[in-house]
């Protein structure tokens, strides 16, 4: 069977490293926050080209962050409406829920699978204070149309990078230098995984660094005296050290996965089977690489049957879930559409050329 994605095999080629890292932080007698979180947030803030990034818990705790600094900053308020795509994975959602906002779900585009610009135009009131963009599948969603309509609209435009970090747009900025903020998440199967969790906010706004890295510590920038009613979304140490061996050699790893997604979009003839498009430029790192088909049940168990696992992002839609119950009325015929078809195979950088043909073959023989 070639798995979907294997953790073991994907942090092996580390193990020396990490096992290094792991007595050097035990000596270090720092093992939240500290010199280790401060020189994985240096270097990442320099891969992303931003001037602050702040190590957090995870991806969902960095978003939260972000509205919560905003909100003592006095940008947002209680009540206020947030744009959200309504494909994505719940988490999105939950940021902003969380922070007592209400999210306005937005479809995708016809097209493609970020949030399309035209409708979230039409979704846009008085009541408005930011449009939260997710890059979803690793794609950047359209920098340029967004960021204006951000500007002439005067609401923040937030990133959620959690499956994007080092894509680039036509203009150059990374993923997380596009908007006035980005929540990135290093969860153990992200292109840059974690041994466990963690998660981080990038952004130029020196104001919302400060409060944001107040915010993740018990609200507290000097111990003992807290300035505001924080929270406990700290990084810990020995995550960071990990996120730093990995991060040196990403840019290789991201050139693996366009590599194996362009093979595929080449090789893979079959009518039945939609691909994703392959950008000219780095805007997509490929996270996951995503088809649609119109008998989902039947192509899982055939992929199955010639040893493929395949995975779906995502079955259920956010407005559809349980816990978002009061949206399930909601017409998005688009989200529903894309949350019956989508699959996920797999594409990472250790992926064999044996593994990658015989992939290949299976699609074009379904």
């Amino acid at each position: 069977m070639i798995p979907f994605f294997n953790i073991y095999t994907e942090n092996a080629p580390y193990a020396k490293k990490f096992t290094q890292e792991l007595q050097l932080f035990m000596q270090s007698g720092q093992y939240i926050l500290g010199d280790a979180v401060k020189t994985f947030e240096a270097q990442y803030a320099a891969f992303c080209g931003t001037d602050f990034c702040i190590g957090t818990s995870n991806g969902l705790d960095a978003l939260r962050l972000i509205f919560e600094g905003y909100k003592e900053l006095g940008l947002i308020n209680e009540g206020d409406e947030v744009l959200v795509p309504a494909h994505t994975y719940i988490a999105t959602i939950l940021a902003v829920v969380h922070t007592g906002l209400r999210p306005v779900f937005v479809e995708p585009d016809a097209t493609g699978f970020g949030m399309s610009l035209v409708e979230a135009k039409k979704r846009t009131t008085s009541k408005t204070k930011a449009c939260l963009v997710v890059h979803l599948y690793g794609e950047l969603v359209t920098i340029e149309g967004f960021k204006a309509f951000a500007k002439q609209s005067n609401i923040l435009l937030i990133e959620d990078a959690a499956q994007a970090h080092g894509a680039v747009s036509q203009n150059g900025q990374k993923a997380g230098a596009i908007g006035d903020a980005a929540a990135f998440s290093f969860y153990p199967a992200k292109n840059i995984g974690a041994l466990g969790d963690a998660g981080a906010v990038t952004t130029d706004d020196i104001e919302l660094a400060k409060i944001i890295s107040s915010l993740r510590n018990y609200g507290s920038s000097e111990k003992y005296v807290n300035e505001y009613i924080g929270f406990n979304m700290r990084m810990a140490a020995l995550q960071a050290r990990f996120l730093s061996i990995k991060l040196s050699d990403y840019p290789s790893a991201i050139k693996l996965r366009q590599q194996i997604a362009l093979r595929y979009i080449s090789e893979i003839k079959n009518p039945k089977i939609v691909l994703p498009t392959h950008p000219e430029d780095n805007s997509h790192v490929f996270h996951l690489f995503v088809v649609q088909v119109q008998k989902r049940n039947h192509f899982m168990d055939f992929m199955k049957k010639h040893g493929i696992q395949c995975l779906i992002h995502y079955p259920i839609p956010p407005h559809k879930q349980q816990a978002l119950k009061a949206y399930g009325g909601l017409s998005l015929p688009i989200t529903e559409s894309y949350h019956d078809s989508v699959v996920s195979i797999p594409l990472y950088p250790y992926l064999s050329e044996a593994d990658q043909r015989h992939i290949i073959n299976v699609l074009n023989s379904y």
